[in-house]
């Protein structure tokens, strides 16, 4: 074998570690977004245990403020289903709706002093309160994963390797033009009543 074979040979051997760490990297990165959407999906679940226990200590003090506490339910249940069928696009609608409701839920307690110094009350508001600022920062860190993912699926020449093996985008979760707005507090008390 001459030199010139060598190199032909070296440059092929080149080219196919190269693409095989394109690869890994590839299962990495969607590894990651699995992994990132698992955190989510573990703390969506305490919260959907939790919501009924709030409800039924809010019912106690709150009884004619059914709508509010049905839209909650209402919303909790869409999220279950959005997240048992994998519909991104569906939980974030979802997950904003629960969020206002609960919000309103929250905003609507401030006039029950008897609901506000409810032991139990307190500790689920607490609880749901800290598995909200938790969803919260695991959504940031699965859009990021996300993020990497479909960035690097697109990049050459990761997209030769990522259209070859099938590798396909992943979608951000994302909440409605409605969660990024100011809650009107005078105006929850207005419609609970």
């Amino acid at each position: 074998m001459d030199i010139s074979t060598f190199i032909i040979l070296g440059l092929i051997a080149a080219v196919v570690l190269y693409a095989i760490m394109i690869y890994n990297n590839l299962v990495s990165l969607k590894h990651n977004v699995s992994k990132s959407w698992a955190n989510i999906d573990v703390l969506l679940k305490q919260r959907h245990d939790e919501l009924p226990k709030l409800i039924e200590v809010c019912k106690q003090y709150m009884g004619y403020e059914q709508e509010t506490m049905e839209k909650v339910m209402q919303a909790r249940s869409a999220v279950a289903s959005a997240q048992q069928s994998g519909n991104i696009g569906a939980l974030g609608a979802a997950e904003t709706q629960l969020r206002m409701g609960l919000g309103g839920l929250f905003a609507l307690a401030e006039a029950y002093p008897d609901l506000k110094a409810d032991q139990s009350f307190q500790h689920l508001q607490t609880r749901i309160t800290g598995l909200e600022n938790a969803i919260a920062d695991r959504r940031e860190f699965y859009n990021e994963a996300v993020n990497l993912n479909n960035v690097r699926i697109e990049q050459f020449p990761d997209v030769i390797i990522a259209s070859k093996f099938n590798f396909k985008p992943a979608e951000l979760l994302e909440f409605d033009e409605e969660e990024l707005k100011d809650v009107n507090v005078k105006e929850l008390f207005r419609t609970g009543n």
